[in-house]
């Protein structure tokens, strides 16, 4: 039996990004010098060619590798993988919590003797200007 992959719909995954990017096809054809209905003929392309991919590519912030082989399953796996809900159903961002190995307030003391300091030593230089 014969396993044959099936070709990446390019159009889709322009499609798909656009939409994680949060822009509207009237923008995406604005920034490449498009029209909407351009755009829209793209998306439900199969394949594109190279040079308008790299447009569009640069439009959308990404590469056109990352057109090329964007894949839904992996960025599901990426938000599955860094957000967890709770009982409610509320999404809580799992990150890890900052500790620093210094004590903040110690650094802010620091901060201050500092200022101070500069600030002493500017009074003596304009002391000396005015003599």
């Amino acid at each position: 039996m014969e396993t044959t992959t099936k070709p990446k719909h390019i159009g889709r995954n322009i499609s798909r990004i656009r939409e994680l990017r949060q822009m509207k096809q009237e923008a995406l054809a604005q920034a490449i010098g498009v029209s909407q209905q351009t755009i829209s003929t793209i998306e439900n392309s199969e394949t594109v060619d190279e040079d308008k991919l790299q447009q569009i590519a640069e439009a959308l912030g990404v590469t056109a590798e990352v057109i090329k082989n964007f894949s839904e399953d992996a960025v599901l796996n990426i938000i599955n993988n860094t957000f967890n809900t709770n009982d409610n159903g509320i999404a809580i961002l799992k990150t890890e919590i900052y500790q620093p190995n210094f004590n903040p307030i110690d650094k802010i003391v620091e901060l201050y003797e500092r200022l101070l300091e500069a600030e002493k030593e500017k009074n003596v230089l304009l002391e000396q200007l005015k003599k």
